[in-house]
């Protein structure tokens, strides 16, 4: 298969009958970026957690490439307080093959974090940790979910410019959940908006835009903003928007092998 990852009229239902996810349909291709939107609780994370293989589904089909290397990081990790280990300590667990990411950890701004305790760090900190632990097997497939949650506007600058620079040089491809919609549209190829567990709408992010179903969701007009973004993308860093990230919930690390 040319895809590496393909969802095929994928269902996820609760014991009590809810639907999390409704007739999904979707192929993630090398080196693209894909964003997943759509307001709280409509199944972003659910989906994410699928494409990781860490969520069961109860109807359709999740076919991956043979032996695809998968990097996920989640929401939030609470580290439990009966582990006192250290940043580095951390970042070797589950690394049976002694691989490292060819992106500087420097890049990543956690060379500084890597002898403090997992447990001192900040929520800004631990998601460059859990980013640079995702990346240490060399994944083909990133799955971030709400990466910037809490992060200042230039923060998020800064990462999505850094995921580019992952994209580039790595050639993975990316997919990821997020509530800031237009730094995500600026900085991605496809983008799929979700609402109450179904794909409302999905392309290329101006096309998205301009959706009746996404801007009965986000509002018209935010499709005018997408240029301001785009420039700040591009390296100019001062733009003043006030950003709204959103709550998240409590979900555990982990990462895949699928084949």
């Amino acid at each position: 298969m040319s895809s590496l990852l393909t969802l095929r009229n994928t269902a996820v239902t609760t014991d009590t009958g809810g639907q999390l996810l409704q007739n999904v349909n979707l192929a993630v291709e090398p080196g693209q970026i894909i964003s997943v939107i759509g307001p709280n609780g409509a199944g972003k994370s659910t989906l994410i957690r699928v494409m990781a293989g860490l969520q069961k589904t109860t109807l359709g089909e999740v076919e991956t490439r043979s032996s695809l290397r998968i990097g996920y990081v989640p929401q939030k990790l609470v580290a439990p307080a009966t582990l006192p280990i250290t940043t580095q300590a951390f970042m070797q667990l589950h690394n049976r093959h002694g691989a490292t990411s060819d992106l500087p950890l420097a890049t990543l701004g956690i060379e500084s974090l890597l002898n403090k305790p997992l447990l001192a760090l900040s929520g800004g900190e631990m998601r460059r940790v859990l980013l640079a632990r995702a990346l240490i097997r060399k994944p083909q497939l990133l799955l971030l979910d709400e990466p910037t949650a809490g992060v200042d506007l230039i923060g998020q600058v800064e990462f999505y410019q850094l995921l580019g620079k992952i994209r580039d040089e790595t050639g993975c491809a990316i997919v990821i959940v997020s509530h800031d919609l237009h730094f995500v549209m600026a900085a991605t190829d496809r983008v799929l908006c979700l609402d109450q567990g179904l794909v409302c709408c999905h392309g290329a992010p101006e096309e998205v835009s301009h959706h009746p179903e996404y801007q009965a969701l986000f509002g018209a007009g935010t499709e005018k903003a997408f240029a301001v973004f785009s420039h700040a993308m591009d390296g100019h860093q001062h733009v003043h928007v006030h950003a709204h990230p959103h709550g998240s919930d409590h979900i555990d690390a982990g990462e895949s092998v699928h084949g």
